[in-house]
């Protein structure tokens, strides 16, 4: 049989006989026959994935965000495809370019990101070649760039976030608190210590540098960190952590000092992963809705590329989770 006849068989567009039919899905089965993806996609014929570029695959913040994405692409019939930069900008270039090449419908790019010339250069040349080979970068828990640009962004209010859980504290009466911040520059450390000043401000507390600790946003940072402020003397009543990950190295840091938590100090996180209504005590701390970030990223994506429409730029609220970390002081 002549390639248009098979062809026309296997895609059902146009009528065959049933004997034409018979004979061509037997060759299929015999030689065990599967469509060629790659073709079908340079001829339009078939659904981009979606792809999602992360740093860590293992973090519990962005296992969720994960979840979102597969969710909601598996709600449109789309496949979804999980990618780890390990932190290396250039796998970050490469993995771009090979959603390119597997005609991704987008690309989705999480995390935090030092937010320099460099940076913006970079994801200025992903938006315009993505979007000339009919993808669409979209930027999660990132701030937008400058211009314009053809890219979508989701935020979640780290500043409203960071300024809620401070408020909380200084409310109950704490006016030293032990800020465990992130690493300098990055977006979400320079947001949440907006945040975090901004309380303080609206409290008339004074600004204390030295209660200001950057670091990494790992349990075993916030266990140095807090470990550092005890042996310096720093005197404090409370601990924000910049993650719930930081507040779990902080709290076994504070016990193995033997302060008892919230007896000694309060603490509070950010994140609200799983496991932290499960400490001892059930952690206060701040909730990003991290599967909503993955959905509407997806949403958002497939929806511009449907000619739905909708907005480029998004910010989902966050909200202070109370629960037994926190002690008001008399």
């Amino acid at each position: 049989m002549s390639v248009a006849t098979v062809s026309r068989t296997l895609a059902g567009n146009y009528p065959v006989s049933t004997e034409t039919r018979a004979r061509v899905m037997a060759a299929v089965e015999a030689l065990h026959y599967v469509v060629n993806v790659h073709a079908k996609a340079l001829s339009g014929r078939v659904a981009g994935p979606v792809a999602l570029v992360i740093k860590d695959i293992t973090g519990p913040s962005l296992a969720h965000v994960a979840a979102g994405v597969e969710q909601e692409a598996a709600d449109r019939g789309r496949l979804s495809l999980v990618c780890a930069t390990h932190d290396d900008p250039a796998r970050e270039d490469d993995l771009v370019q090979l959603m390119r090449e597997q005609h991704a419908a987008a690309v989705v790019l999480v995390g935090g990101a030092v937010q320099d010339e460099a940076y913006r250069r970079r994801m200025a040349e992903y938006a315009t070649a993505l979007d000339a080979a009919g993808s669409r970068l979209v930027l999660v828990g990132r701030p937008p760039l400058p211009g314009d640009l053809p890219v979508t962004v989701v935020e979640y209010d780290n500043r409203g976030g960071a300024f809620q859980a401070t408020d909380h504290l200084l409310t109950a009466g704490h006016q030293h608190v032990l800020f465990l911040s992130g690493a300098p520059g990055l977006s979400t450390s320079e947001q949440r210590g907006d945040g975090f000043r901004h309380a303080l401000r609206a409290h008339g507390v004074a600004y204390q540098e030295e209660l200001d600790l950057p670091g990494p946003y790992t349990r075993l940072s916030g266990y140095q960190r807090t470990k550092q402020a005890l042996a310096a003397g720093l005197a404090f009543t409370a601990v924000f952590a910049g993650t719930d990950m930081v507040a779990t190295g902080a709290l076994a840091a504070l016990r193995e000092a033997g302060l008892d938590v919230p007896g000694d100090v309060s603490i509070v996180g950010f994140d609200d992963v799983p496991f932290a209504a499960d400490l001892s005590p059930a952690l206060t701390t701040v909730r990003v809705p991290y599967e909503d970030l993955g959905r509407t990223a997806v949403r958002l994506a497939l929806e511009r590329e449907e000619r739905i429409g909708g907005d480029d730029h998004v910010v989902l609220s966050t909200q202070l989770v109370i629960r037994q970390s926190v002690r008001a002081l008399p």
